[in-house]
């Protein structure tokens, strides 16, 4: 069994839903410290002046774990993300078929940046055609495994849910231990994962969008074209 684990990130890239489709499982790992200026609570959407930030504002206290951190809803943010969906992304061929999960998703009050997050990408999951057994880290993790190195959480994990294999981000060895995933039996592989050029609006093509670029321009065809160029395990 395969098993992938990130953070939750709020309307992730192209990248991190390929690291979802590659695994048997993805775990959210809500329970480690939020990352300021990283994309825990922000991502990028297409504009006809570039791209810009969707951004969730949180109301954050170092060193509290992602699960604790809570969105700022004296900012009119959910306004402002629903208007930058409109305007950008009106004339896109899907923009009719997704809109209305948008309405919904901001008409609803959300206090944890975590719970925004996940909840978002299940769906943007659910609508590429991705079904996956997802699972959140705080809800079977007990407190005593949160803490010591990254690398013997990640194990910890894998050996509590059975999986036999760890799917890694391309970039894994930077903040791992290799040797000791590799003594502990666990086989670890790393995400190849090779951006795809694909047709968007507005003249140049900006990489590294949020997914929902690609699913307003391209709609049941997003998951053939991330799948098409992706690396090997």
């Amino acid at each position: 069994m395969i098993v992938a684990i990130h953070q939750p990130q709020f309307i992730p890239w192209l990248g991190y839903f390929d690291k979802i489709d590659q695994a048997d499982v993805f775990i959210f790992l809500d329970n480690v410290q939020y990352k300021k200026n990283e994309y825990q609570n922000r991502n990028r959407i297409k504009t006809a002046n570039g791209w810009q930030w969707l951004t969730v504002p949180v109301l954050y206290k170092f060193p509290q774990k992602i699960n604790e951190v809570r969105i700022n809803n004296k900012i009119d943010w959910k306004r402002k993300h629903l208007n930058a969906l409109v305007t950008n992304y009106s004339k896109s061929k899907y923009f009719e078929k997704y809109i209305l999960y948008f309405k919904a998703l901001y008409s609803k009050e959300w206090e944890f940046i975590s719970d925004i997050n996940i909840d978002v990408t299940r769906q943007l999951a659910g609508f590429l055609g991705i079904k996956k057994n997802f699972i959140i880290a705080s809800e079977f993790l007990s407190a005593d495994k949160e803490e010591g190195d990254a690398t013997k959480r990640l194990i910890d994990i894998c050996r509590l849910i059975g999986a036999d294999t760890y799917l890694a981000g391309k970039d894994g060895a930077k903040y791992m231990d290799v040797e000791k995933f590799t003594k502990s039996g666990i086989k670890l592989t790393f995400q190849d994962f090779k951006h795809p050029v694909y047709s968007q609006l507005f003249r140049k093509f900006e990489p590294n969008m949020s997914v929902i670029d690609l699913l307003f321009n391209h709609g049941e065809e997003s998951i053939e074209i991330i799948r098409k160029y992706r690396g090997g395990l």
